[in-house]
């Protein structure tokens, strides 16, 4: 059980508003307009820093979800459910058994993880023996959760739990422990998809997370700290929480929110509702935050699982820009910034594109850094998440019409929009 790959400790910043010069202002620009990267390798939970600075919520809209989505089950509405007393030992009974502990791990080098510091003479001095050999193998490990959707023995989890994974083992609550081979992840999404080589396994029942109404009961299962099969109890908070809202700008899912504990180890476990059936993978909280839980909608996550399942990869389309949402703050900070030289934005409203990739669909359409998108798709857009949504209900090779403001003057550019290939197995 360990924190040591995927970060449990990203603190909220708290920024002042010292005199900048042109460097640091740009160097701040391009920080807060990169991707924020929930973690590299394997992990335990996912935690995210909340912050309130809009260029936090800078974008990479090179990616957005968008294939034909399973029809899911028509599910009962809240209003005609009759719910027993007893409805949560009932649920656990019954969708326990396929509920799964993931063990990953992976050998890296020693001291890989200090850098340029590992073969520091006067760093080594200080530390001595503490600090492993270059080439000495050291084994990173990672726990986290999952459910099996299929009776040979299918797995959904979270990407972020065998990211980089050298080694898979699943855990069955009868204790059984087998080998998994990871059959495809998508870090845009966060899910994974795990195979172990058994068959009549339990399954869970997939619901319908879009019927889904606020203030429904909520209940997760999974192995936070390592502590099997934990039972937590809550309701649906809120939904269609996009990742900007917290600190997770680099993800394509509108989460579901939930008072329902969730802890690190919960990530990859199913949450449910009264009726036993799967509604969210659970997935993420927000640091020194009570009741504030967040879970990839299952319709989401079974639409990625099976684009894994079938090829192993997961196709978004793909613009390739870098944005942030325009405002008395952000081009207060442009002028600021070397790029002032380069870059006249008299807008004062719009999305402001930051970086627009190499090759990529938005540079063959003739778009540049410093344009202002007015309108997407005929839809007039004032945020990244705007632009992210009309990108996400397009088709891969579609036309997508985009004006611009450049300088002040408005230009009409068509982006063939194109596709971003994931495709992380182990």
């Amino acid at each position: 059980m360990t924190h040591n790959i995927f970060n449990d400790n990203i603190s909220p910043r708290n920024e002042g508003n010292p005199k900048r010069s042109k460097s640091s202002a740009m160097k701040k620009l391009f920080a807060y307009s990169s991707l924020l990267v929930l973690g590299a390798g394997l992990g335990i939970g996912a935690t995210y820093a909340y912050s309130q600075n809009p260029l936090e919520l800078a974008q990479n809209i090179a990616t957005a979800a968008n294939n034909p989505r399973p029809s899911a089950p028509a599910a009962a509405a809240p209003s005609s459910l009759v719910i027993p007393t007893n409805f949560v030992a009932s649920v656990v009974q019954e969708v326990g058994p396929a509920v799964v502990r993931i063990n990953a791990s992976r050998e890296v080098n020693g001291g890989d993880d200090l850098g340029e510091f590992a073969n520091d003479p006067v760093f080594r001095r200080f530390f001595g023996s503490q600090i492993p050999e270059g080439g000495e193998k050291q084994v990173q490990r990672g726990t986290g959760s999952g459910f099996i959707i299929s009776n040979d023995g299918k797995i959904i989890t979270n990407a972020h739990v065998v990211e980089g994974a050298d080694k898979v083992t699943v855990t069955l609550k009868d204790g059984r422990t087998i080998d998994g081979k990871v059959l495809g992840s998508d870090p845009l999404t966060d899910v994974a998809v795990v195979q172990v080589e058994t068959s009549n396994l339990p399954t869970v029942k997939l619901g319908n997370s879009d019927s889904l109404q606020v203030g429904e009961w909520a209940i997760a299962i999974g192995n936070p700290l390592g502590l099997d099969n934990t039972v937590t109890t809550g309701i649906i908070s809120a939904k269609e929480r996009n990742g900007s809202q917290i600190g997770a700008s680099d993800k394509l899912v509108d989460f579901l929110q939930t008072d329902a504990a969730i802890n690190p180890g919960n990530s990859g476990g199913p949450l449910l509702n009264a009726r036993g059936e799967v509604i969210g993978v659970n997935t993420a909280i927000i640091q020194n935050a009570q009741g504030l839980g967040f879970a990839i909608p299952i319709k989401t996550a079974q639409k990625i699982a099976e684009q894994l399942i079938a090829t192993g990869k997961v196709e978004h389309p793909y613009l390739g820009v870098q944005m942030v949402q325009l405002t008395p703050e952000v081009k207060e900070q442009l002028a600021d910034s070397p790029m002032a030289d380069n870059w006249t934005v008299p807008d004062d409203s719009g999305v402001l594109l930051v970086r627009v990739m190499r090759d990529s669909p938005a540079a063959a359409a003739g778009l540049r850094s410093g344009d202002v998108l007015k309108s997407v798709g005929g839809k007039n857009v004032t945020d990244p998440d705007a632009v992210r949504e009309i990108v996400a209900n397009t088709q891969i090779g579609d036309n997508l019409p985009v004006e611009i403001s450049r300088g002040g003057q408005k230009i009409n550019l068509n982006i063939q929009v194109g596709s971003l290939n994931t495709a992380n197995r182990s």
